[in-house]
C-alpha cells in the first residue's frame, strides 16, 4: 500500500498556517548562524569532536525533555526511519559540513546548501514522493553556472576543491535523509531528535575516533559561546522546528529555507568573522538562488 505522505505532495505543501511560518522564518535565523559558530569552533576544536560535542549535549538535552514527559520512543518501522535519518542528516553530512568548513570561509561555503533544494527534489522524484519537473534540469544548469561565476579561479587555488566536493557530498546525503525520513510514519518530533541526534553522534565519534583527533573541551571563551549557540540554537531549537515544519510540508517545501539561510550567514560572518565578500561572488550567488528557484520552488508543470 502507498504511503499516505507520499500521494498527496501538493495538498500537505500547501497546509501553511502561521505557527509554521515562524518555524520557519526561525529556522532561517538560526540556521544562517550555524555555519559561522561552527567556523569559530573550528579554529580550537577538531571539526569531528566539535560536531559530536555539539550533537551529544543536544541529544542529552532531548533525552532529559522525553523522558521527564514521558513521551513515547519511536518503534518499529518508526524507528527506521528515525535512525536512517539521523545516520545521513546529522552523522554523515555533518561530517562532510564541518570538515569542509575547516578550510572555506563560512560565507562562501554556506552558498551550496542553496542546491539542497534541488538534491531534495530530485531524490524525491526518485522515491516516488514528487512528480519530475524538467524545470528542475534548467535550475541545476543555471545553479552550477552561478558557483563558478561566483568562485571563479579561485575553485583549486585559494579555495580547495576537495572542501567544496565534501560540503556538497554533506548537502546532498542530508536531503536524502530528508527525503527518507518522509517515507516512514511520523513520531513525535522531540523524541525523533533524541534517537537522531543520539545515533548521528555516535557516527560522528567514530570518525573523530578514526581521524585520531584530540578530544577535549573549549577553552577560550568565543569557542564556548560558539558551543553554547551550536547546542541551544544551533541544534536543540532549530532541529525541533525544522522537524515540525517537515511533519506539515513536503520535503521539497521543507528544504526552501537553504535558500535564505545563506543570506543571514553573509551578513553576519561579515560583522563577526571579518570575511570579504566580492561583488562577483555576490553576483554567482544571485545566480544559484535564481536556478534553485527554477528548479525546485516554480510550481508551473512543463
Amino acid at each position: 500500500m502507498a504511503n499516505p505522505e507520499s500521494v498527496m505532495p501538493e495538498v500537505e505543501a500547501k497546509n501553511i498556517d502561521w505557527k509554521t511560518i515562524a518555524a520557519f522564518i526561525g529556522v532561517v535565523i538560526l540556521g544562517g548562524s550555524n555555519a559561522v559558530a561552527v567556523r569559530f569552533s573550528n579554529f580550537e576544536l577538531p571539526p569531528f569532536w566539535g560536531a559530536t560535542l555539539r550533537f551529544a549535549s543536544a541529544a542529552l538535552i532531548f533525552w532529559i525533555i522525553v523522558l521527564a514527559r514521558g513521551i513515547k520512543i519511536p518503534r518499529g518501522r518508526t524507528l527506521v526511519g528515525v535512525l536512517i535519518y539521523g545516520a545521513l542528516t546529522i552523522g554523515i553530512s555533518y561530517a562532510f559540513i564541518y570538515w569542509s568548513l575547516v578550510y572555506l570561509p563560512a560565507s562562501q561555503a554556506i552558498v551550496f546548501l542553496t542546491l539542497g533544494p534541488l538534491f531534495t527534489f530530485i531524490f524525491a522524484w526518485a522515491h516516488g514522493q514528487e512528480a519530475f519537473r524538467w524545470r528542475s534540469l534548467v535550475g541545476a544548469i543555471v545553479a552550477f553556472a552561478g558557483i563558478v561565476i561566483g568562485l571563479g579561479a579561485e575553485v583549486g587555488s585559494s579555495i580547495p576543491l576537495v572542501p567544496l566536493l565534501a560540503i556538497i557530498a554533506g548537502v546532498a546525503i542530508g536531503s536524502e535523509g530528508t527525503v527518507l525520513y518522509k517515507s516512514y510514519p511520523k513520531s513525535e518530533p522531540l523524541a525523533v531528535n533524541a534517537v537522531a541526534l543520539s545515533i548521528g553522534s555516535a557516527i560522528l565519534l567514530i570518525i573523530s575516533l578514526l581521524f585520531t583527533e584530540t578530544w577535549s573541551l573549549p577553552k577560550t571563551q568565543s569557542t564556548w559561546i560558539a558551543y553554547g549557540y551550536l547546542v541551544i540554537g544551533g541544534s536543540v531549537i532549530m532541529f525541533y522546528l525544522f522537524l515540525y515544519i517537515l511533519q506539515r510540508w513536503t520535503a521539497s517545501a521543507t528544504s526552501y529555507v537553504l535558500l535564505l539561510v545563506p543570506l543571514a550567514t553573509i551578513v553576519i560572518a561579515s560583522f563577526l568573522l571579518g570575511e570579504e565578500v566580492t561583488f562577483q561572488f555576490l553576483i554567482g550567488s544571485a545566480i544559484v538562488l535564481v536556478g534553485v528557484w527554477l528548479g525546485a520552488i516554480s510550481q508551473t508543470k512543463d
